[in-house]
């Protein structure tokens, strides 16, 4: 049932995002289920991955360039013995060299230099931007393209089992990394480097920062409760609760003659309401975002 007009209020909602479908479409179906264009999604997954995505209603979209830079966890299955032109099972896959007889041993040292603080070269079909285009618009347009390599970390990359098979070699994996990392990135150097190819068939994310699938919902008929602009700040970044006098200030902007313990601060009102997101300026702290304002046809 789609709620009426006015009544949507602003929050959180995490999604088990289906394979097949893009981030854009899961936003568009939340739109409908809550009779509201103002949704947006943080952290974009490919529409042969599934899990969490986060998608943010009316205010709270201020909040997803926040949550997008928090660390992130995910299941994979990389196949060994093949490549692929979008480093994935969507691209056109070739094969390269035998990969059957490889072991769990030879595939985890074959990890070692690609855990911990790496450089890495991104996919060439991501979002990144190369001349004010999107890389992989420029990839299916017939352009070569060379990214350049980023820093991120891999804190986590662990061999959970090796399937042999005719001519390749399929492994799931366990990976735990920093925002900007690509797993379609591992599973190509991984094939790299045992000089077999790699591209990756599975991808399922299970958390971004606070957020797991144990508080995801898999969007059906019905609109999905919000979660609170206050419980999401509470399980993203370090809180402070204000005063009524300091809220004052927060609602028009101030700067507050008060420390805040991180870059980014949720303010919680004494009504246990997000006010607002600052950062510390000098002895003081300044906002980074505001987000009382109610939205046009929105209930405060």
């Amino acid at each position: 049932m789609t709620p009426s007009p006015g009544t949507v209020g602003s929050g959180i909602v995490v999604v088990d995002k289906p394979g097949g479908l893009t981030s854009h479409q899961v936003v568009g179906t939340l739109r409908r289920l809550l009779g509201t264009r103002k949704v947006g999604h943080a952290g974009t997954l490919d529409p042969m991955a599934t899990g969490v995505l986060i998608l943010g209603v009316n205010r709270a979209t201020r909040l997803l360039g926040h949550l997008a830079l928090h660390d992130k966890s995910y299941l994979a299955t990389i196949r060994l013995g093949e490549r692929s032109t979008t480093d994935d099972a969507e691209g056109t896959v070739e094969p390269v060299a035998d990969a059957s007889h490889l072991t769990l041993d030879v595939i985890d040292e074959a990890c070692g230099p690609l855990r911990g603080h790496i450089s890495q070269v991104p996919s060439s079909v991501s979002a990144i931007k190369v001349n004010g285009q999107r890389a992989y618009k420029l990839v299916r347009d017939g352009e070569t393209v060379q990214l350049k390599s980023r820093d991120v970390e891999v804190s986590h990359l662990e061999i959970l089992d090796v399937r042999p098979g005719d001519g390749v070699c399929d492994v799931d994996v366990d990976v735990a990394c920093s925002t900007g990392t690509y797993i379609r990135a591992i599973a190509r150097d991984l094939g790299d480097a045992l000089g077999v190819g790699g591209h990756l068939t599975a991808l399922r994310r299970t958390r971004i920062g606070g957020y797991d699938l144990s508080s995801a919902v898999v969007l059906q008929d019905d609109a999905p409760t919000l979660m609170p602009m206050a419980d999401a700040a509470r399980l993203s970044f370090p809180c402070v609760d204000v005063s009524a006098a300091q809220a004052a200030d927060i609602l028009v902007g101030r700067r507050l003659e008060m420390a805040v313990p991180a870059e980014v601060t949720g303010m919680l009102s004494p009504q246990d309401e997000l006010l607002a997101l600052y950062r510390p300026d000098g002895d003081g702290s300044r906002p980074l975002a505001v987000l009382v304002a109610p939205e046009p046809g929105e209930t405060p």
